[in-house]
């Protein structure tokens, strides 16, 4: 075997714990290091020391605050200001996780970031390319949100979980007796206390509670709401419209303050456009394409042609309609055999 100088991002949960136990068993030279990113990360330092200390390796925590500050939460409450609907974890990867942390490891002398998600990275000799696969577990589509990341990052990244699944590294994390083998899974957003976005939102930013008008695609105006941010495509509960029929919000109005509602066969869309393009098993895409698509996280695959627009620009059109594609959340684009061919982020629906 080939020992290498591994750092391994550990957030204190099972995944990355497991992975350092599994590459210090393998005989690498294994060192942890976690994030500090916001007044949320004091339990996550404390639980991934625990399990240095336990596994016998070195242990650092790195105070990515400031950078945390500025890539990740400005980020996420601009978006929402602005009517979209952001991924933090998408915006964090690339430019904290990855980027801050590969750096970090560096410094200790290390050749690689390993971290605990359920994805493979590997080198295609043919494309002469770092590839992003999905992984194994098929309720963890991880590849998703690592589809941001270069060529010169994937290049000092291993994911040893991409062959698991979650169910595998529980198992494993309770033969080892691993202090963090019962740790439930992390919150959704790791910045925000209990889930509760709309609340972080108007302590945060107070402005975004701006009054505004509900109306109809015509412009009828049939209620009020307290803040577009509030909001998200294809939301049904908690508009407080008395109607004849069912109403969803179809589209979000920033310039206007207006939050757009119509019907359910109004939440569904032919496509889409995609900007802030980034491309993964292949250099660049200038010619139209098939490929299977994501419009987020928790959605099935969809087939998808890919049209270039050659302004930077990407149309995606869809064979059978895609319900509530949401701007500022990111489609990701798969090859058949579950590579990641690149990414953007959703700036607009279309119906033609």
């Amino acid at each position: 075997m080939d020992k290498k100088k591994i750092a391994v991002a550990m957030s204190g949960g099972v995944d990355s714990s497991v992975t350092a136990a599994i590459l210090k068993e393998q005989g690498h030279d294994v060192m942890g290091i976690t994030m500090e990113l916001s007044d949320c990360s004091a339990g996550a330092v404390a639980d991934a020391k625990l399990v240095a200390d336990f596994l016998g390796i070195e242990h650092h925590v790195a105070d990515f605050r400031q950078l945390f500050q500025e890539k990740v939460i400005d980020y996420f409450l601009s978006e929402y200001a602005a009517g979209r609907t952001p991924n933090p974890c998408v915006a964090c990867n690339p430019n904290v996780k990855f980027g801050g942390l590969i750096a970090e490891a560096q410094k200790y002398g290390c050749d690689y970031l390993a971290t605990g998600h359920y994805a493979k990275v590997f080198y295609d000799a043919n494309t002469q390319r770092y590839n992003i696969a999905k992984g194994s577990d098929d309720h963890k589509d991880q590849a998703y949100a690592l589809y941001r990341l270069t060529q010169q990052q994937l290049a000092h990244v291993m994911t040893p979980l991409g062959g698991w699944n979650k169910t595998d590294t529980r198992a494993e994390a309770a033969k080892r007796n691993l202090p963090v083998a019962n740790k439930p899974e992390s919150q959704e957003i790791c910045f925000v206390p209990d889930d509760d976005y709309k609340n972080y939102l108007v302590q945060h930013r107070p402005e975004l509670k701006h009054p505004g008008d509900i109306v109809d695609t015509k412009g009828n105006v049939l209620g009020q709401h307290n803040g577009i941010a509030f909001y998200t495509i294809g939301q049904r509960k908690g508009l407080g419209i008395a109607y004849p029929e069912p109403l969803y919000v179809i589209r979000l109005d920033a310039g206007k303050n207006q939050v757009i509602v119509g019907s359910n066969k109004e939440v569904f869309t032919k496509g889409l456009v995609a900007n802030q393009l980034n491309w993964v098993s292949v250099a660049d895409v200038t010619e139209p394409v098939e490929a299977l698509a994501k419009i987020r996280y928790g959605a099935k695959e969809a087939k998808a042609q890919l049209l270039p627009n050659g302004d930077g620009t990407l149309k995606v059109l869809f064979p059978e309609m895609q319900r509530a594609v949401t701007p500022g959340q990111s489609v990701v684009f798969y090859e058949a055999d579950g590579r990641v061919l690149g990414g953007g982020i959703i700036c607009q629906s279309i119906d033609e």
